[in-house]
């Protein structure tokens, strides 16, 4: 799927509607739609860049601002204390239904492993 049909390119030139929780140059984060915790937010960069095996076409400086904006939300949305996991499907093995790499931040309520 290259950029044109990708939904969360589709997103990042706002042509879809989003609950966005932080946005700047590189990064954005919104809701996820189908929440599977309390908190459940998604992290990707602005650039379409498909899975891990193409993380390299990023910059260091957004693939930093990556995880830093996770821990950014996740402060604002109240659950760095309890704890909140971030993840990473990489592949429709792993669970990755949308091809455009994307963290996950999850929290609100125990965690466990998938």
């Amino acid at each position: 799927m290259d950029e044109k049909d990708c939904i969360f390119c589709k997103i990042v030139r706002k042509e879809m509607d989003s609950k966005v929780v932080y946005e700047d140059d590189e990064v954005l984060a919104f809701e996820d739609i189908n929440g599977r915790a309390p908190v459940h937010l998604l992290v990707i960069p602005k650039q379409h860049v498909a899975n891990l095996e193409e993380i390299g076409a990023l910059s260091d400086t957004v693939t930093k601002r990556l995880f830093e904006v996770s821990s950014e939300v996740a402060r604002q949305h109240g659950v760095t204390e309890g704890g909140y996991a971030v993840r990473i499907n990489n592949g429709s093995d792993a669970g990755q239904e949308v091809f455009h790499l994307h963290l996950h931040v999850l929290g609100g309520k125990r965690l466990g492993m998938p």
